[in-house]
C-alpha cells in the first residue's frame, strides 16, 4: 500500500522527485539501547554497499546494523534488512518512514547498541521507525529531476544547429570534442526526452546516442 502511494506521487510529477541533499543523523534510546540513524543520498546500490560496509566498520561493536533504501525516480529500486532483528522490526520500519516521506534516492542505516533488556517487536519497530524520523527530520530534502544522458555526433556545418537546440531546451554541455567530428554530451530530462530527438532528428549528419 505504501509503495502504491509513493508511485502514485511520482506518477504526479514524472520526471521530479525528492530526495535528501546531504548526511543526517538521528538517535532514539530505550531500555539502555541505543539506535543510531544514519541517512544519506545515494543514486546506486554500489554505493549502498559500500556505506553499509563503512558502517560496519566503524561501528563493530554495535549488535545490528539494519537499514533501507530506494533508489531512482520511480522508486521501484528498494530494499529493507533487518540484520537479525526478528522479522519484519527493522528493515521495514526504516523503509515505510522513507515512503512516508515520498523520497528516494535514499539509504537510512539504523545502528543499534544492545543495552541488555529485549525491547520485544513492537518496541523494536517503535525504535527503528523514530530513529529514522529523527534523521529525516534533520535532513534537508531537495527536488531532483530525472535525466537520461545522451552523445551527440555532428559536424562543424551542423554546430549552430546542435547548440541552438542545447540553448532553447536549456540542456547542459560536458565531454566536449571539437576534433574531425564534433561530439558533446547531455543531460536531457526525462520528460523532454521525446522533444530533443525529434528536434536533433532534423539536423542532417547529426547522431544521437542514449548513453
Amino acid at each position: 500500500m505504501r509503495f502504491c502511494l509513493f508511485l502514485n506521487r511520482m506518477d504526479r510529477a514524472q520526471d521530479s522527485y525528492l530526495s535528501i541533499g546531504s548526511f543526517s543523523e538521528g538517535l532514539f534510546k530505550d531500555n539502555g539501547s541505543r539506535f543510531i540513524a544514519h541517512a544519506y543520498p545515494v543514486e546506486s546500490e554500489k554505493q549502498v554497499k559500500e556505506i553499509v560496509d563503512s558502517l560496519k566498520k566503524e561501528y563493530h561493536d554495535a549488535r545490528h546494523h539494519c537499514y533501507a533504501y530506494r533508489l531512482g525516480h520511480l522508486g521501484d529500486v528498494f530494499r529493507a534488512n533487518d540484520d537479525g532483528e526478528p522479522s519484519g522490526s527493522a528493515g521495514r520500519p526504516i523503509l515505510g518512514q522513507i515512503d512516508s516521506r515520498g523520497l528516494s534516492d535514499i539509504l537510512v542505516v539504523v545502528v543499534r547498541y544492545f543495552g541488555g533488556i529485549k525491547l520485544g517487536i513492537p518496541g523494536l519497530i517503535r525504535a527503528y521507525k523514530t530513529s529514522t524520523a529523527d534523521a529525516l527530520d534533520n535532513a534537508t530534502i531537495v527536488q531532483k529531476t530525472a535525466t537520461v544522458p545522451y552523445r551527440i555526433e555532428f559536424g562543424y556545418l551542423q554546430m549552430n544547429q546542435v547548440m541552438k537546440i542545447l540553448k532553447d531546451m536549456a540542456l547542459p554541455q560536458k565531454d566536449q570534442d571539437f576534433g574531425e567530428r564534433c561530439s558533446l554530451c547531455t543531460d536531457v530530462r526525462l520528460t523532454l526526452e521525446q522533444d530533443f530527438l525529434e528536434r536533433s532528428g532534423k539536423i542532417e549528419g547529426c547522431t544521437v546516442n542514449r548513453m
